[in-house]
C-alpha cells in the first residue's frame, strides 16, 4: 500500500504541483481582485475599485503593499482588515495631497514664511 501511494505521488509532475500551488495563490489573489471598495477620494472617487488595484496603486508604497500581502496570505489579516487598511491609506494619502495643494495655492501659506523672514531680518539688525 505504501508503494502504491508513493507511485501515485510520483505520477504527479512537478508542473502539476506548481499548478496546485498556483491555485492556492489564485484563491487569495482572486479574493483581492474580486472584492471592491467604493472609493470617495482621489482618482478613484465615485468608482468601485478592487482591493488588488488599490494595493497596486500609487497610493500604497511598495513596502506597505508587500507587508499587507504577506500578513493576508499568512492569515494574520482578514480580507475585511485589508480593505480597511487600504481604504485608510488611500484616504489619508489623498487628504495629505489635498492639504499640500491647498497650502501651495493659499496666500496664507506664504505669510508665515514672509513673517519669519521679516522677524529674522529685524533680529539681524
Amino acid at each position: 500500500l505504501i508503494a502504491a501511494k508513493t507511485s501515485d505521488k510520483d505520477t504527479v509532475s512537478p508542473a502539476g504541483e506548481k499548478d496546485d500551488h498556483s491555485t492556492k495563490e489564485e484563491g487569495w489573489e482572486k479574493a483581492l481582485k474580486t472584492t471592491v471598495i467604493d472609493m470617495e477620494v482621489g482618482e478613484f472617487q465615485g468608482h468601485k475599485v478592487s482591493v488588488w488595484d488599490l494595493l497596486h496603486s500609487k497610493y500604497i508604497p511598495k513596502e506597505n503593499r508587500k507587508e499587507l500581502l504577506e500578513l493576508y496570505q499568512a492569515g494574520e489579516l482578514t480580507l475585511e482588515q485589508v480593505k480597511m487598511v487600504v481604504r485608510t491609506i488611500v484616504t489619508k494619502a489623498e487628504a495629505a495631497k489635498s492639504e499640500e495643494l491647498a497650502s501651495e495655492h493659499s496666500p496664507r501659506a506664504e505669510s508665515p514664511v514672509t513673517e519669519a523672514e521679516n522677524i529674522q531680518l529685524l533680529e539681524d539688525r
